[in-house]
């Protein structure tokens, strides 16, 4: 699921007003106003209490590398979480998302078409409700097969189908070999 999360966290990011603290001391600060304890946020980031505390009043300035991510990954995901859910949610009722990808496409075509799969740069606008049960999916901690099903039936129906107005016969749209994929909403 690495791929579409990855995705639906860049357009996510692309949505904050204010740029989240870039200092280890700042970063340190924000997650322990939001988790309340350095021994949670120890918890959190998987070192002990004391290399938090340290961080903290900057006697310790550079962490390793993994650590470093990992503090940078927490304070991201818990960053500005109601213009992300204001932003998710204008998408799902009324704005929809954008899949920009490079990936192959394979299907199932009537008998006389062809139905070789092939790579294909597309950019498509899907409708609201498509963003809306991908969002329900990534909440229900979907599979990432599923999550790619919902976006190969959204491309079905808007691209290849283009709203019912032409390859009527086509189905089972398959999302394979995905070399990119962006989104936004």
């Amino acid at each position: 699921m690495a791929e579409i999360d990855a995705a639906i966290e860049r357009a996510d990011r692309e949505a904050f007003t204010r740029q989240p603290p870039k200092t280890l001391k700042g970063q340190i600060g924000y997650l322990i106003k939001q988790l309340k304890t350095t021994k949670a946020v120890a918890a959190e980031l998987g070192v002990s209490q004391r290399s938090v505390e340290r961080y903290r009043k900057g006697e310790r300035k550079h962490p390793p590398q993994a650590i470093a991510e990992r503090i940078d990954a927490a304070v991201r995901q818990r960053w500005q979480p109601q213009v992300r859910k204001r932003r998710q949610k204008q998408a799902a009722t009324t704005g929809g998302i954008t899949v920009e990808t490079r990936a192959r496409f394979g299907y199932t075509a009537p008998v006389g078409t062809t139905d070789d799969g092939r790579f294909r740069r597309l950019t498509v606008h899907l409708p609201p409700t498509y963003a809306q049960r991908l969002f329900d999916a990534r909440e229900a901690r979907a599979s990432e097969q599923e999550i790619r099903a919902i976006i190969a039936e959204g491309l079905k129906e808007i691209y290849f189908q283009d709203g019912g107005g032409r390859a009527t016969g086509l189905s089972d749209v398959t999302l394979n070999d995905i070399d990119y994929l962006d989104l936004d909403y």
